[in-house]
């Protein structure tokens, strides 16, 4: 990857009508499959929709954040967010292609887990995070643009029915060509986050 993709990467929220060529979709799940894991698992699964697919997609997303309005809400404590996540579903209709993102080894957050194998969990999905960040990357050099989504989590019942999965859903990505050409939000500097020892150099 070079230094380019890291500093120029943004999240785009707005695209083109134009579609992604299929051997550009699978060079990022080539690099996204190149990343490291914990324990080498590998925890990773794509799913790409694109089309009917990504429309039936976004239905369902829609229809779970409608239901987390509706007073059966799931995550009752993140109703702040339901507004961003309405305009990420505008998103995901708007980008061409949407991969969905599973831990093939983890368990819906509905389910109740051991001690033990929620620090798996917390590993793979550590893992799964530079897995999909060498994806945003090799996405910057071939000139598109990614969202990088969370916001799955409001309709987390439905997505895991209309993708028909048991494995834990993580997040998606938006892909396409930007039609918007954002600057870079504000980074904490440095010296904020670097804490050197009395043994540093």
């Amino acid at each position: 990857m070079s230094e380019d993709a890291i500093y120029d990467r943004r999240s785009i929220r707005k695209y083109q009508d134009r579609e992604v060529p299929t051997e550009y979709i699978e060079q990022l799940i080539d690099a996204a499959r190149m990343a490291p894991s914990a324990k080498n698992r590998q925890p990773w699964k794509y799913i790409v929709y694109t089309r009917d697919g990504k429309q039936k997609l976004t239905d369902a997303m829609a229809k779970g954040i409608e239901r987390e309005e509706s007073g059966e809400a799931k995550f009752p404590d993140f109703r702040y967010g339901i507004a961003d996540a309405k305009n990420t579903v505008r998103v995901m209709r708007e980008a061409p292609v949407v991969i969905v993102v599973l831990n093939t080894n983890g368990k819906s957050p509905f389910i109740p887990v051991k001690e033990d194998g929620r620090i798996v969990e917390q590993c793979d999905a550590l893992s799964i995070g530079a897995s999909i960040q060498n994806m945003l990357l090799r996405a910057q050099e071939l000139g598109l643009g990614t969202l990088w989504i969370a916001n799955t989590c409001f309709a987390y019942p439905e997505l895991e029915t209309y993708i028909n999965t048991t494995d834990q859903i993580i997040s998606a990505v938006a892909v396409g060509y930007p039609d918007e050409a954002p600057g870079q939000r504000p980074r904490k500097k440095i010296e904020e986050i670097m804490v050197k020892t009395p043994f540093s150099c």
